[in-house]
């Protein structure tokens, strides 16, 4: 009886050799998020500090590019191996002839508000009262411009109504609020919070739940998401495939923890010093999450019609949905995470 318990013993530091071993060797892929801090890429930076890549015998470097567009050069470029932006940028990328496509969706909603700064308030009330007002927007040419015009537009204002003004995210966006460049803009988490909490503008659109981006676009509206070359995903189906299921496990546990519990796994400098704050955006933006990676099956029509309506590369174009994303790399059923 000995001897058995010996071998089995023997037997498992054997297995964890080896697996270390695996993980040592393992080649370096590395993921470039259009904005690490943005809650509506959390899925990223969490699934790093759970420890699910190196579960996965995977060797993962996490960096950060302040805009999607920049992380999206990259991987054209070969410099990185896969995207963290949103799910929109397979469609345009088609659409000029490059094959891209998401293999985890982590937003089944953009996460997006439409925020109207507090002195603008008293006579902007729907969008349809954004006519002579100036929106800001991320970039021009960006997801929150085409959002915007989107809008807009299903409101009754054409966008020749309205100035749209590029003031990027996060503290430029709410510089932008209190020096009156803007009177409305469309941003994420945790801008809408503590812009909220200072009083300095109020909830127009909030597409942060699927039911207020049913309303505000018609359907679900699938965003943030994991995103690579069709090409390297074929070629690489086995390191694809793990990638999927990290991401997909963590996004298992957003559904099953708290806010408190997710903000104790994230580094120090994603909160500061206001850590409540954090927690609440976190709570007002879980419901964006989808709990297995999957696309929601009246997502990428949504996404197609709002870019055909605006986004000139794709308006008139052929596109097949169907090359833009793929459950495939994805577990059949995800294990119920673990707290």
């Amino acid at each position: 009886m000995r001897s058995l318990r010996q071998i089995a013993v023997v037997s498992s530091v054997a297995f964890a050799l080896a697996a270390a071993s695996a993980a040592a060797h393992a080649e370096k892929i590395t993921i470039m998020v259009g904005g690490a801090t943005k809650i509506i890429y959390l899925p990223a930076k969490l699934t790093e500090q759970l420890g699910y890549f190196k579960d996965e015998g995977l060797d993962v470097d996490v960096e950060s590019q302040p805009a999607g567009v920049d992380a999206e050069n990259e991987l054209i470029a070969g410099a990185v191996q896969g995207v963290v932006g949103f799910y929109d940028h397979t469609i345009d990328l088609q659409s000029k002839g490059k094959e891209i496509e998401t293999v985890v969706v982590f937003g089944q909603v953009p996460g997006e508000v439409e925020m109207v700064t507090s002195a603008a308030s008293a006579t902007v009330k729907t969008m349809a009262d954004v006519k002579g007002k100036t929106l800001g927007v991320t970039g021009l040419g960006s997801s929150t411009s085409f959002l915007t015009q989107y809008l807009a537009q299903r409101a009754g204002v054409s966008a020749n109504q309205f100035t749209m003004l590029p003031v990027g995210a996060d503290n430029s966006f709410i510089a932008a609020v209190k020096q009156g460049r803007i009177d409305l803009g469309m941003t994420t988490e945790p801008t809408v919070s503590r812009l909220l909490q200072t009083g300095d503008a109020k909830v127009l659109v909030d597409m942060r739940t699927v039911e207020g981006t049913r309303a505000a676009l018609g359907g679900t509206y699938p965003a943030s998401s994991f995103y690579v070359q069709r090409a390297w995903a074929q070629a690489h189906k086995d390191e694809a495939t793990k990638l999927a299921h990290a991401f997909s496990r963590t996004l298992n546990f957003i559904a099953t923890h708290s806010a408190e519990e997710i903000a104790e796994k994230m580094p120090k400098d994603y909160y500061g010093n206001n850590k409540d704050l954090y927690v609440g955006a976190l709570k007002a933006s879980m419901p964006m999450f989808t709990k297995d990676g999957r696309m929601p099956a009246d997502g990428p029509q949504t996404v197609l019609n709002v870019l055909s309506a605006f986004n000139p590369s794709v308006k008139g174009k052929h596109i097949d949905l169907a090359k833009t994303y793929s459950n495939d790399y994805l577990p059949a059923a995800t294990a119920t995470a673990s707290k």
